[in-house]
């Protein structure tokens, strides 16, 4: 039968009682859910609303500098009097729980992109002496402002502050930030307290706290939040690496229920041998199951040159390992964001 138009009223009871084929009711679930476009190397994997992208990688290997691209791709807007940005025009909650957040690195990828979109602003006409005229000032000023009034930051020191700024978010969803909702969840790292709660567990416990628990908290909480609002939550992680045999709660464990695919041996080149690296999982099995996607970050030692000012970047590969499109990309980071690296 012929799909009717209502349900939209924002009832979901509404929502479902369309009367419609099954392959017009998939056309309207992805409607009502588009795909989300990321800068690289985030662009591979197709994501949506809903999904909970894990980044892992060491130190140094742009993780949070990832955050950060998605974060200006998320305040942007698509468009604004004429000029293309290729934003979404939404709201961005960033919890830090590492402490590192650096608002000057955000506020140079933003002016970057903004600056890239506005270059033909009254057909890109200078001043002669070569900079920009008022009005383009004005007018990247006052987009700037907008957008960082779409960020929303919230600073963590230990779990109990995590789960309740979780609840915030909540909150924050329901009252919108300049009339538009948060899209993006962005949590830098999940794994900052783990081993803070871990080393206080017998304390947890006679308080009726445990390890297990808290992750169970986080991870209800941002259910409940999906289900008010569907929304892209991305997360960075520092994962556990180590040598030799494997453990019962490794991702490379071919029997594990809650990530079977999601094995991966990271091989680093050494002068004369190459040793064999595993990725140990860490977090609580409720966490591995509650992840749709993930991606593996890594520094190579190898070094890029720049053809500006002579610079010169370190290389990181990237890797999705769920869903496994064993392909790796290299990438470096600059100033502007990432430049993929042929």
């Amino acid at each position: 039968m012929a799909g009717q138009a209502g349900g939209e009223s924002g009832d979901p009871r509404a929502w479902l009682a369309v009367d419609e084929t099954a392959a017009a009711f998939i056309s309207r679930s992805l409607d009502s859910r588009p795909p989300i476009t990321l800068p690289p190397p985030l662009h591979r994997a197709p994501l949506r609303p809903g999904n909970v992208v894990e980044i892992a990688g060491p130190s140094n290997s742009g993780k949070s500098h990832l955050l950060l691209m998605a974060a200006v791709q998320c305040i942007l807007p698509k468009e604004l009097d004429g000029i293309y940005f290729g934003g979404l025009g939404k709201s961005v909650m960033y919890l830090d729980l590492d402490c590192r957040f650096d608002v000057l690195r955000l506020a140079q990828i933003l002016r970057n992109r903004i600056a890239e979109g506005s270059a033909h602003l009254r057909n890109g006409d200078l001043e002669k002496d070569g900079t920009k005229d008022e009005f383009q000032c004005s007018f990247e000023n006052t987009l700037f402002s907008d957008c960082m009034r779409r960020f929303l930051y919230v600073r963590c020191y230990n779990s109990s502050e995590f789960t309740a700024a979780l609840k915030t978010v909540q909150s924050q969803s329901r009252s919108e930030v300049l009339g538009v909702s948060i899209y993006f969840v962005m949590i830098d790292s999940i794994g900052a307290f783990y081993w803070i709660d871990r080393a206080s567990q017998s304390v947890r416990e006679s308080k009726g706290k445990s390890l297990q628990s808290v992750t169970e908290t986080v991870v209800h909480e941002i259910r409940k939040f999906l289900q008010l609002q569907p929304a892209l939550v991305l997360v960075t992680k520092a994962p556990v690496y180590a040598e030799g045999t494997t453990t019962a709660n490794d991702f490379n464990r071919g029997s594990s229920k809650y990530v079977p695919e999601d094995s991966t041996v990271l091989r680093y080149p050494r002068q004369e041998e190459e040793r064999t690296l595993s990725y140990r999982e860490y977090m609580p099995s409720i966490w591995q199951s509650f992840v749709t996607h993930r991606i593996n970050l890594q520094v190579e030692e190898a070094e890029v040159p720049s053809v500006q000012e002579n610079k010169v970047f370190s290389t990181h590969t990237s890797e999705w390992v769920r869903p496994s499109l064993k392909t790796k990309e290299k990438f470096s980071i600059v100033d502007d964001g990432v430049i993929l690296i042929s």
